[in-house]
This record gives structure tokens, C-alpha cells and sequence, in this order.
């Protein structure tokens, strides 16, 4: 049975009547020892106190989509089927003209917590030795006859961790708050793809490659792009590109920008962090050397070393949350790299989709500007 399917849902909700059912009936009927009465009556009460947090947890994983299966909750599922060394540009050597071109077949989603109108595909990654389900939505203009010959900008969204594929266009509904900003000329049509990033049991890779475990980022700049380009009438160039993430999915966001300017023009992360260690599950934090070489503020100093990126980075938290972080990019960045921060105000509900979901609006109007 589906983890997040409604099924699931409504056996907790029977368990619970189920638990609150048996004390009710047989509390005073029960024969035998004292002993073995109250250890029945106790096995009870804790059936009851079981199944109203399993309940919980349910509705609060359905609604922030944080884990999409069970292999995903229990750490046991791994989409990495090879993690050869890459090199420094992720891509093993081989340049785009060199990869031959495929065109993924895609076919509309089915959960119905996605709305409509969204993709989904199983990718395998030729590259990154990473195979996962990748979500798309195409804005309104994409099929408009009078746009048949435009290509659109792309927008990477990647959730935080633990996190589902389908965060963005489920729990925030980033296509359905932004069609109609589409539709009067407010915001750009971005073609939106979210990629699946839990892709290593149990822990959160950051969006980096590290050989012999993992080749996240190549999945995410490399596979993913290749098969975006190679699929839709999507703009080839970085300065169409972003990324866009929450929580870990803003530090991957953030990084993935700074990393690959050749890739991508903006960057954008929402109550983010700096330093990989800010997640205890985090890959790159647990060596001292992968740590320093996937803090943001590193990457943008050892960039900025050699020719500061044409990078833009929006980034935005409450203090505490990300807030920070952003100030010390910001204070690091140099021309033509910008970074633009944005508090949020303490009291606007915390580390949670609320606040990112009310966030959508604006973040897409920035990048309409930016991804001109």
C-alpha cells in the first residue's frame, strides 16, 4: 500500500476508531489475573496513542510531501545504480555535442495532489549513474499556436530533506500560483521541472558528486538539463537557466548556480544554509575535506579567485533561518556576481512550507528579470 496514497490515509483514520473502540468495549469486561487485566488494558492505551501518531504523521507527510515512499522513509531505497569520478566538471569528460540526444517520454501525472497539467518521467541518468522520477510542467503559452516557434526558460525546483519530487507542484503549488502571473505578462513562462534529489538511502547527498557514492550534482546540471533540452523546446543557454530550492534544496540551489555558471544564471534559495553540516544526514558534511569544498561561501570565494561568476543569487530567511547565510554571500559577492537577500520576518510561520509557499510570487517575478 502507497505510502502517500489516500488508501493509507483512511486505514490510520479506521485504526484510530478501531483503538478508541476496544477500551471502550472491554475495559471492565476483561477476566483473569490483575496482572494480565492491566497489561491488556496498557497494550490498549498504547494502540491508541500509536495509531493517532501514525495518523498525524500521515496527514503531515501528505502535506509537505517529505517522504514519497517507504524506501524513502525507511532509508532503505537507493536510485544510484553507478558513482564513477566524473572529473571537476561533472560530466566525465564528455561535452554536450558529444552526448547523443534522446527524447524522454513523459506521460501526465497521476496524483491528483499535483493538479493538472504536470509530467512526470522516469530518467535514467547516462552520466550520473542515477536513475528517478522527474516532474515537468509546461506553461500555457507552450502549446499556443502563435508560440510554436519559442523556446522557454527552465527552472530547476528542488526540495529540502527529507523531501518528495513533487513538493513544489503539490504542496506549494508553484504552477498554480504563478499560470496566471503567466497569463497577464507578470511573470515569464518558465517551463518548471522538479527531479527527484532523495536519491541515497538516507541521506542528504547536497546535490554534490562524490565518487564511489554518489554523482548528485551531475544528475541534477547534467542528466536532468540534457534531458529538458532534449525533450522540450527549452533555451539552451545558462542565461535561461535557474534552480530553486527550500530548506537543504536551497543550499543545492545556491550551489549548483555558483558551481556551474556555464549552466545556470540564478540561483535561488529559501531559508538556506552556508555550511553542509547545518543537516546532520548531510553526505558532504561528514568528511572535513568535502565540507569545506561544499560550503557556499567557499565555493563563491574560490570562484570569485579566479573570475567572479555571472551568477544572481535571491536568497531569503528569517534570522536564524537563512537570513544570515545570505548576508555573508552577499557581503562576499563581486560584480558580476549579485546577491540580493531578503528577511523574513521572524513571526511569518518558521521553517515551513507556508512560508515558501506565500514566497512564490515574488521569487518568480525576480527571475523574470533576471532570465530576460
Amino acid at each position: 500500500m502507497s505510502l502517500t496514497g489516500t488508501p493509507f490515509f483512511v486505514t490510520t483514520l479506521v485504526l484510530v476508531v478501531l483503538a478508541l473502540a476496544l477500551p471502550l468495549a472491554l475495559w471492565g469486561r476483561m477476566g483473569g489475573p490483575r496482572f494480565l487485566r492491566q497489561l491488556a488494558r496498557l497494550l490498549m492505551l498504547l494502540f491508541c496513542q500509536a495509531t493517532a501518531v501514525l495518523t498525524v504523521f500521515v496527514a503531515v507527510n501528505n502535506a509537505n510531501s517529505l517522504y514519497d515512499s517507504w524506501d524513502d522513509l525507511l532509508g532503505t531505497g537507493s536510485h544510484v545504480k553507478a558513482a564513477k569520478d566524473l572529473g571537476p566538471d561533472g560530466t566525465g569528460g564528455k561535452k554536450a555535442a558529444d552526448r547523443p540526444k534522446v527524447k524522454q517520454k513523459f506521460e501526465p501525472a497521476t496524483d491528483p495532489v499535483l493538479g493538472q497539467g504536470v509530467l512526470k518521467t522516469e530518467l535514467k541518468g547516462r552520466i550520473s549513474g542515477v536513475e528517478g522520477e522527474v516532474y515537468v510542467w509546461l506553461p500555457p503559452q507552450y502549446d499556443d499556436p502563435a508560440w510554436r516557434d519559442k523556446k522557454f526558460p527552465v527552472v530547476e525546483m528542488l526540495p529540502g530533506y527529507p523531501g518528495s519530487a513533487k513538493a513544489w507542484l503539490g504542496t506549494l503549488k508553484a504552477h498554480e500560483q504563478i499560470k496566471p502571473l503567466m497569463e497577464k505578462g507578470e511573470v515569464a513562462p518558465f517551463i518548471l521541472v522538479a527531479p527527484r534529489t532523495m536519491i541515497l538511502g538516507g541521506k542528504d547527498t547536497g546535490c554534490a558528486n562524490v565518487p564511489g557514492q554518489v554523482n548528485a550534482d551531475s544528475w541534477l546540471s547534467v542528466d536532468v538539463r540534457d534531458m529538458v533540452l532534449d525533450t522540450f523546446r527549452a533555451e539552451e543557454k545558462p542565461d535561461h537557466w535557474a534552480t530553486l530550492g527550500y530548506s537543504a534544496g536551497a543550499h543545492c540551489a545556491a550551489k549548483l548556480a555558483l558551481s556551474h555558471p556555464d549552466r545556470y544564471r540564478a540561483g535561488v534559495g529559501l531559508s538556506g544554509y552556508n555550511d553542509p553540516a547545518a543537516e546532520p544526514d548531510s553526505l558532504t558534511a561528514k568528511d572535513p575535506e568535502l565540507r569545506r569544498r561544499h560550503d557556499l561561501l567557499n565555493i563563491l570565494r574560490e570562484t570569485t579567485a579566479k573570475t567572479p561568476p555571472r551568477t544572481a543569487l535571491y536568497l531569503s530567511g528569517a534570522p536564524g533561518d537563512g537570513y544570515e547565510s545570505g548576508l555573508a554571500l552577499q557581503k562576499e559577492a563581486k560584480a558580476p556576481t549579485t546577491v540580493k537577500v531578503v528577511r523574513i520576518s521572524p513571526n511569518a510561520g518558521g521553517h515551513g512550507t507556508a512560508v515558501w509557499k506565500s514566497q512564490v510570487p515574488d521569487v518568480f517575478r525576480w527571475l523574470t528579470t533576471i532570465l530576460k
